[in-house]
C-alpha cells in the first residue's frame, strides 16, 4: 500500500527518502561511505542538495587537514561545527562534536546522492579484560535544499534551518530536515584496547627502546659529526 499525503488540496505519492551507511577500512582509520536515494518521483534531483548532519562522539574525531586536502581535490566537502579538534587526545579527554557533510550527486542513479566521511578511533583506556571497545555513531540528520517544489520531497519534511549552500557558495540556504529510512540503523565500530596487566610491561618496554634509541644516536653523532669551535 503506497503512502499518500495531503499536500495543497493534491492527494501525492510519496516515495520514502533511503539512508544507507557502510564503514570501510580497518583499523584505527576509517571511511564512512553514505548514500542517500531521494526518491522515485522527483523527476530533476540535480535542482536539489543533500546535507547530512553528524554527531560524533568521544571515541571519534575527523581531521580537519584532511577534510581541507579533500575539498582541495574536490572529493567530500564537510564542516566541522567547532572551533578546534584535538587529534591526540584519547576517548575519556575529547569531547563529541557535529560535522556537516554536502553529499554530492551519484553519477551512477538520478535520484541518488552520496559522500565519504574520513574518521579516526580514538585511544581509550585499558581494559581488565575485554581487548575491544565499541563506538556508534548514530544515525545523522538529513536536509534537503531544492531550487523546485517537489510535493514528494514535502511529504517528509519535519523542520527547517539555515545553513550555508555549501563549502564554496557561503549564501545561505533553507534546508527541510527530512525524515527517512535508515538501511542500517546506526553504525557500530570495534577499536583495539589494551589490557591493563601489560601497562607496566609496555611502559618498561617503551622506556628501554627510547633510551637504547636515544644512545645509538647519540654514539652515531659523535662518531660520525664534525665540531667546530
Amino acid at each position: 500500500m503506497s503512502r499518500r499525503r495531503m499536500q495543497g488540496g493534491k492527494d501525492t505519492n510519496c516515495s520514502e527518502i533511503i539512508l544507507i551507511q557502510e564503514i570501510v577500512k580497518d583499523g584505527f582509520h576509517r571511511d564512512l561511505l553514505i548514500r542517500v536515494k531521494l526518491g522515485t518521483n522527483i523527476e530533476n534531483s540535480q535542482t536539489c542538495n543533500v546535507l547530512i548532519k553528524y554527531h560524533l562522539p568521544m571515541g571519534l574525531y575527523v581531521d580537519p587537514y584532511e577534510l581541507a586536502s579533500l575539498q582541495e581535490h574536490n572529493v567530500t566537502e564537510a564542516m566541522i561545527i567547532q572551533d578546534t579538534v584535538d587529534l591526540e587526545a584519547p576517548d575519556y579527554l575529547s569531547e563529541e562534536f557535529d560535522v556537516l557533510l554536502y553529499a554530492k550527486s551519484d553519477s551512477q542513479c538520478s535520484e541518488c546522492f552520496r559522500t565519504i566521511l574520513p574518521i579516526h578511533c580514538r585511544y581509550h583506556q585499558p581494559e581488565e579484560k575485554e581487548e575491544r571497545a565499541f563506538v556508534v555513531v548514530k544515525n545523522p540528520e538529513l536536509f534537503v535544499s531544492c531550487y523546485n517544489d517537489f510535493p514528494s520531497l514535502n511529504c517528509w519534511k519535519q523542520s527547517e534551518m539555515e545553513a550555508p549552500c555549501s563549502m564554496r557558495n557561503k549564501h545561505i540556504c533553507q534546508w527541510s530536515n527530512m525524515k527517512y529510512k535508515s538501511v542500517n540503523q546506526n553504525v557500530m565500530l570495534q577499536v583495539p584496547v589494551g589490557l591493563r596487566v601489560h601497562c607496566h610491561l609496555v611502559c618498561v618496554m617503551t622506556l628501554f627502546i627510547t633510551v637504547l634509541c636515544s644512545g645509538l644516536i647519540l654514539r652515531a653523532v659523535f662518531k660520525h659529526g664534525h665540531f667546530s669551535l
